[in-house]
């Protein structure tokens, strides 16, 4: 498991704590951020352009759709760094 600060300067300056754990027997990650009880599951097929607009739909219930924004690109970057 890793375990990433994301910074997000959009809005009011926040840093949450974004939990990565790749479970490679089912080709997924798991991605959590519990300061907002929010987590998704994502195939390791998944394209970058849907992942992103699917987080960011996801993400926007719980924050505003510019911190949204701003942290689905960071953790679509954090996944397809794995």
């Amino acid at each position: 498991m890793k375990i990433r600060k994301a910074h997000l300067t959009s809005g009011q300056p926040t840093t949450y704590n974004v939990y990565l754990h790749e479970n490679k027997k089912e080709y997924k990650t798991l991605v959590a951020v519990p300061d907002m009880e929010w987590s998704i599951s994502i195939a390791y097929e998944d394209e970058k352009t849907q992942l992103e607009q699917a987080l960011e739909q996801s993400l926007n219930k719980r924050v505003e759709i510019d911190e949204a924004r701003e942290l689905a690109q960071k953790i679509v970057h954090w996944v397809t760094e794995m």
